[in-house]
């Protein structure tokens, strides 16, 4: 991939977390009031959106081991998000498809992060 190719997918991929963040926040709405579904919100809503902004932040790094550093911190976040996604789904706060989709996603952006992670460590 030539380094414009690379730019235009970084960026890519930074629209697509910008989406995933707002499906997040309209996830966050339909959780349940309860104390569960209050600390699943917290912690979906923190993770979901830190992801993107920590993308958004290793874009902008001075160095490629700054750019390592911040993306290792988005794939962590990422990490996180389909964890309180994958225990949402298992409690059964949530049965229907958006949630399902909205794993599938956060499984691909997780891939896709750890990808980019690993090809900036060589």
């Amino acid at each position: 991939m030539n380094n414009e190719s690379w730019i235009n997918y970084k960026e890519e991929v930074r629209e697509r977390l910008r989406r995933f963040t707002l499906r997040i926040l309209e996830l966050s709405e339909k959780l349940p009031k309860s104390s569960r579904g209050k600390v699943i919100n917290y912690q979906l809503t923190k993770s979901g959106s830190s992801m993107y902004i920590n993308y958004r932040s290793a874009l902008r790094s001075r160095s490629k081991a700054d750019f390592f550093s911040k993306l290792s911190i988005a794939v962590e976040e990422a990490d996180e998000t389909e964890g309180w996604i994958e225990l949402t789904i298992s409690s059964g706060m949530i049965k229907d498809d958006f949630i399902k989709e909205l794993h599938k996603e956060s499984l691909e952006l997780l891939k896709i992060l750890s990808s980019m992670r690993k090809r900036n460590s060589m």
